[in-house]
């Protein structure tokens, strides 16, 4: 399910069980609306109230922990390529091809995750990919160093290859569905609960359905905006290319 549509759907939900709880208050005898009984359900909406709080402040935190640790490692990893393309530099005019391949290898990965559709998580780590990977080791693994600086800069060219890779492995490790649906769907039941709540103590005017109207939107706002930190590479809050792009303008110059 997007973001936009469980967002609707909370809208849904939230509004709708406001709205019943409008209508159970005009049905229900005044016996189950007495003082003791208001008491009694405020309580419990004050309880489910302070759940929901704490819940959805666990359901922030874990949304922008992701958000920044992919922020972080991509930009780890955009330096280490940028080491690498000065260590192939350093290395002489024999590893212009493999700079090249670094090059079209970058581009490719930009053009393929920030694409108008995103792309999925498992797309980062595809056999493709890996494959690719792999080969770009085993080239600059059979350069034919000639002096000792050349054999070093080959070493060293290795060495960050694979701590890209390894970044690379991190950053899809941390993709995928990092806040747990049983946890979304509770929260739902919770708000739509509050709002019952709102909705019983309530009589229709224009001034209440208007007021619960915007605090459901409030509450579809807050799990959209979550949901979309728990896709970094997709959606309205995808992170940004800018440097990447700048990282490609300077590959292979």
């Amino acid at each position: 399910m997007t973001p936009y549509a469980f967002a609707l759907g909370v809208l849904a939900c939230s509004f709708g069980a406001g709205l019943f709880g409008m209508v159970l208050h005009v049905r229900l005898p005044d016996h189950h609306l007495d003082t003791e009984s208001c008491d009694v359900v405020k309580l419990v909406m004050g309880l489910i109230a302070t759940m929901a709080a704490l819940v959805l402040s666990l359901l922030i935190a874990s949304a922008s922990s992701s958000y920044n640790s992919q922020a972080s490692e991509l930009n780890g990893m955009l330096a280490n390529i940028q080491l690498l393309d000065r260590t192939l530099a350093l290395y002489g005019p024999d590893a212009k091809a493999a700079r090249d391949r670094l090059h079209d290898a970058l581009q490719s990965t930009h053009d393929r995750i920030w694409s108008s559709d995103g792309v999925r998580p498992e797309a980062l780590n595809s056999a493709e990919t890996q494959r690719l990977a792999r080969a770009d080791i085993e080239e600059l693994q059979n350069l034919s160093p000639k002096t000792d600086a050349q054999r070093m800069m080959q070493s060293r060219a290795v060495q960050e290859a694979e701590s890209i890779s390894r970044s690379r492995l991190v950053m899809f490790g941390q993709l995928g569905d990092a806040i747990p649906w049983p946890f979304l769907t509770v929260m739902v039941f919770w708000i739509s609960v509050i709002f019952l709540g709102f909705g019983l103590f309530s009589r229709f005017n224009p001034v209440v359905i208007i007021a619960m109207f915007v605090g459901s939107l409030s509450v579809a706002g807050a799990l959209f905006l979550i949901l979309e930190l728990n896709q970094p590479y997709r959606g309205v809050m995808r992170l940004s290319d800018i440097h990447l792009r700048d990282v490609i303008a300077q590959i292979g110059k």
